[in-house]
């Protein structure tokens, strides 16, 4: 998982969780308010975002809308007050978003990710190469060849490909070629918070800033005797680039508010999907990075470059939903020569989350899936349904979702409260307002 987005406004929640996903190699960003949420999707890269309800300055649907211009392919986790209200929720958003209940545990966001990351994790099938990669275009197969000659050294290595085309998997074949026994650390740069970017590369001291409580290792020294991922190397600030520059000539990092330098062994590769030439012209990416990250370059072809691969991908993702669903679905001859027709601008990461989806709108389980139920498409739900459809506003969505929990709950305003995640203060100013608008019921 390459990019986290918590939006809560419970703070030491979101700093406990945010420490445990990073020592598990996941890049993290916070928010804990709706207007900075909106802050971080556009500063930053979310594939998967934990998304509390009810927040200070509005409500976390209203955050939907920008996930599906700015990340489409993001899955997003609601958090929910109370289990029993669950139903209601997935009336309202559809089938395609995943719930989460309070109080929130760690274990079930790492459940979450690791769910969406078995879509890709190794196995022991045949058909991966290097045991994530999966398809026998000639394109793909000088990927191949390029990671059995650069995987078993010590080389960095610049992987270069349009969003969503695979470079982590690439990255991590890179690593399980290698024989390292470190681990794999992916970082994206564009998630990293400018003022702690230097603290997530390099670690800090105990008291060296403001909220630095312990000492904190960084994602250098996570890496050690190991790989170290850095993705989107161009989103990396420009006076941070000099020090990431020393530590790869060096082998050395110095933590924030530190003064001895450590020795370590990580491997780097490097990520973009932007042309780094261009960027190096522009003043983006210091000139002499560039050489030292680009030894050795891996260009990844976008998917409707791959031929055949797209049904072969379309073949594996069903085989593992029906591995994790018990399930016996497969696609129709309509939906394979749709995706075999459609251009994916999203790459693989778009085909797999359309074909999510188109499983998991045939209800038969054992049915075909055709065209109509993975197209990209929102869903239009009609008027006398309960739900989001085009030109329905999120303060109406908000009042239905708060008058069914009210409803649940037999009129019990403390108890609907507590489900909702807000206090009961909050919830009578919503039914003041609505009352205010003739909207009480």
């Amino acid at each position: 998982m390459s990019g986290v987005l918590l939006v809560d406004d419970e703070v030491r929640f979101l700093e406990a969780t945010s420490e445990t996903l990073r020592e598990r190699g996941h890049s993290v960003t916070t928010a804990n308010s709706l207007a900075a949420a909106r802050k971080a999707l556009r500063n930053s890269t979310a594939e998967l975002v934990i998304l509390d309800l009810m927040l200070p300055d509005g409500n976390g649907l209203e955050l939907l809308d920008d996930l599906s211009a700015d990340h489409p392919d993001a899955r997003v986790a609601l958090v929910t007050g109370h289990p029993s209200i669950k139903s209601h929720i997935q009336s309202l958003t559809g089938p395609t978003i995943t719930y989460l209940t309070k109080p929130l545990d760690v274990r079930d966001i790492l459940r979450l990710i690791e769910a969406d990351d078995d879509l890709q994790a190794p196995d022991d099938g045949s058909e991966k190469h290097f045991g994530y990669l999966i398809g026998e275009a000639p394109a793909m197969r000088k990927v191949y060849e390029a990671i059995k000659r650069f995987g078993p050294t010590d080389v960095t290595v610049l992987i270069e490909g349009e969003s969503g085309t695979g470079k982590e998997l690439v990255a991590k074949a890179l690593h399980a070629a290698s024989g390292r026994h470190g681990r794999f650390v992916p970082t994206n740069c564009g998630a990293l918070a400018g003022e702690l970017v230097a603290s997530e590369l390099f670690g800090h001291e105990k008291g060296s800033f403001t909220g630095a409580t312990r000492r904190h290792a960084g994602v250098f020294e996570r890496a050690d005797a190991g790989t170290l991922f850095l993705d989107e190397i161009s989103e990396m600030p420009l006076d941070m680039q000099t020090f990431l520059l020393r530590s790869l000539e060096t082998g050395e990092i110095v933590r924030v508010g530190g003064e001895e330098e450590t020795k370590v062994n990580a491997r780097l590769l490097a990520a973009t999907n932007r042309d780094l030439s261009t960027i190096v012209r522009e003043g983006i990416l210091r000139e002499d990075l560039f050489y030292r990250i680009s030894e050795c370059i891996i260009r990844l072809p976008p998917l409707r470059e791959r031929g055949d691969d797209i049904g072969i991908l379309v073949h594996h993702f069903i085989d593992r939903l029906n591995e994790r669903y018990r399930a016996e679905k497969e696609p129709s001859a309509e939906f394979l020569d749709y995706c075999a027709k459609y251009s994916w601008p999203g790459n693989v990461r778009e085909l797999k989350h359309v074909v999510h989806r188109g499983y998991l709108m045939t209800e038969s389980t054992s049915g075909e899936i055709f065209p109509e139920a993975g197209a990209a498409s929102p869903v239009v739900v009609e008027k006398d349904r309960v739900g989001i459809h085009a030109g329905r506003a999120i303060s109406d969505v908000e009042r239905e979702l708060i008058f069914k929990t009210l409803d649940h709950f037999d009129g019990d305003k403390k108890a609907a409260a507590d489900a909702l995640g807000i206090s009961l203060k909050t919830l009578y100013n919503r039914l003041n307002e609505y009352n205010g608008r003739g909207g009480v019921r």
